[in-house]
């Protein structure tokens, strides 16, 4: 039987390394994968893809990703490129002046170290826009910027108290500053007007055609659900999985409610079920355990320390009960839902771990695949956990770099010991962790090959040193696996992640083979070509 596509001239990236020039495709799946004799299977009509020394290798997938918010934002208020505070408000002027139609202005992604104490405020908005709401979240959406206009219609005043999982910031006086942490974002989000059904799956399709430009051919959304300031996909998903749009394949995670307890499991059943189809499948729980480390609200086993470097008070926030966890965690377990776990500070990273010991004790082994994303602060005593309990490290390796948010607002408040436990890619995979790769967007930037650089050199793209805790630093091929086959393995989609007969063909080619080139340039890699089920999904001008 001809092969209906045929890649000549590798390198190709299998399981056995780079030794392969040649792959063959027929119908949505690799059937021959090796040398010349691969071109036996040419016929008349036969597309042949001329490597030419690029390197082929498996889909890139994205272990936790919110594309229908970043396509929202994009089309929004986007303040992603600004650098200072100056830009940040020329932004927001230029969008509100462009935009007078809208009741509020909303959008986000302002950087923290633009402002003194990464907490920008209000009078920088109201100078701007003084007569309609501002609702701007950061870049990681664990702080928001609003103006006076939207505190007044929230009826946030000095005499608002915090909320039990966020913070008001105030000023001197007492009164709200501009900045909402966490759960305190929710009195002003909540009232933002919802984008519409339409909006939200024109921004899935919109995400969708920039993470294909990037390679990534599956990825797994990890907030499906109602979250205030933040829309839940999961109608976009499944009218594109019923039109035939969504050429991605996705994992919805369902966010589990902080607010609530084991009662919402039966609800997490039915939206299980009532939203898997075709290409989209919803068999994963989302629980958030903690915040982040640049605001104080990433859970950490001891205390954080203040500027002049003294312990605090602030251990920072459990969103839910760490008494209560395991119990939720082995009822989802044994209902058989893969639980994802934002786990940045150690302390959560623990309490993630210690939950999934409490499951696998109560329902013996299982095929859930629980993994824990972030991880910024692990404890040293918990690395080898992840392989004895088989929970996956979901790495968001762009973040483990020297940048101002790390120098500035991280860990002068962590202390020298616990700046060392960041990110400890290399220490998981010594210990026999198995890694799998996110990367957060709109958090930050999408493209596997950047966090696949950082991952390499502890050095963010364009950066010249110093070196993040270069210990941490892993080899290539690894990295390109936690983007491949270790996503591919918590995402459930067994027959991707590698080149090998059998195999779904979601491939991708790249502009050049970047093991024949300095680490240093990996970033300059650009994807070529993006084929999902054999089906190309992308192709870069010229090809």
């Amino acid at each position: 039987m001809h092969a209906d596509l045929l890649f000549t001239g590798g390198p190709v990236l299998t399981p056995e390394g780079r030794t392969a020039t040649a792959v063959a495709v027929t119908g949505d799946r690799v059937t021959a994968v090796g040398g010349d004799e691969v071109l036996e299977l040419a016929g008349p009509r036969t597309e042949v893809v001329e490597l030419a020394g690029r390197l082929l290798l498996p889909g890139f997938q994205d272990a936790h990703v919110h594309p229908v918010p970043a396509g929202l934002e994009l089309t929004q208020c986007d303040l992603t490129r600004a650098k200072t505070a100056a830009e940040s408000v020329a932004a927001v002027r230029a969008y509100a002046e462009a935009h007078p139609e809208r009741e509020w202005i909303t959008g986000g992604g302002w950087s923290m170290e633009a402002f003194e104490g990464g907490t920008p405020a209000k009078e920088l908005l109201d100078a701007v826009v003084p007569d309609r709401p501002v609702y701007l979240p950061n870049r990681d959406h664990h702080g928001a910027w609003v103006n006076s206009r939207a505190l007044e219609l929230a009826g946030v005043t000095r005499d608002t108290p915090d909320p039990a999982d966020g913070r008001i910031e105030r000023d001197a006086s007492g009164e709200p500053s501009g900045t909402l942490q966490e759960g305190a974002m929710h009195l002003v989000g909540r009232l933002t007007p919802p984008a519409t059904p339409g909006d939200r799956l024109a921004a899935l399709l919109h995400a969708q055609r920039h993470l294909h430009s990037l390679g990534i051919t599956a990825w797994q959304d990890a907030l499906v659900g109602d979250f205030p300031g933040m829309d839940d996909p999961a109608g976009a998903y499944l009218a594109a999985a019923r039109d035939g749009s969504l050429t991605a394949r996705v994992v919805g995670a369902l966010w589990w409610d902080r607010g609530r307890g084991a009662e919402q499991i039966p609800e997490l059943v039915e939206r299980r079920r009532a939203l898997s189809d075709g290409r989209f499948r919803a068999g994963t729980v989302k629980l958030m355990l903690d915040g982040v480390a640049e605001n104080g609200t990433a859970a950490l086993l001891d205390p954080y320390l203040d500027r002049c470097g003294c312990a605090t008070a602030n251990r920072g926030t459990s969103f839910i009960d760490p008494g209560r966890l395991p119990a939720y965690v082995t009822e989802l377990d044994a209902l058989d839902f893969q639980c994802h776990f934002h786990a940045l500070g150690d302390r959560a990273v623990r309490d993630a771990l210690d939950a999934i010991e409490a499951a696998r004790g109560a329902n013996g082994p299982s095929d859930t695949r629980p993994h824990l994303a972030h991880l910024q602060v692990v404890h040293p005593d918990d690395v080898p956990r992840f392989a004895a309990l088989g929970a996956t490290a979901n790495i968001q390796p762009l973040w483990a770099a020297h940048e101002p948010q790390m120098d500035e607002l991280t860990i002068p408040f962590l202390g020298p010991e616990r700046a060392g436990w960041q990110y400890p890619f290399g220490a998981l995979l010594r210990s026999g962790a198995r890694l799998a790769a996110g990367s957060d967007w709109p958090v930050s930037s999408p493209d596997p090959l950047e966090g696949i650089h950082v991952a390499v050199n502890r050095v963010a793209p364009g950066g010249t040193g110093p070196v993040f805790l270069p210990a941490e630093r892993i080899a290539l091929a690894e990295a390109l696996a936690a983007y491949t086959a270790g996503s591919a393995y918590v995402n459930h989609l067994d027959d991707t992640g590698a080149v090998r007969p059998g195999a779904l063909a979601d491939l991708v080619v790249l502009d050049r083979d970047p093991f024949a080139g300095p680490p240093e340039e990996i970033a300059q890699a650009r994807v070529a070509r993006t084929y999902v089920g054999g089906a190309r999904v992308y192709a870069a001008q010229g090809e």
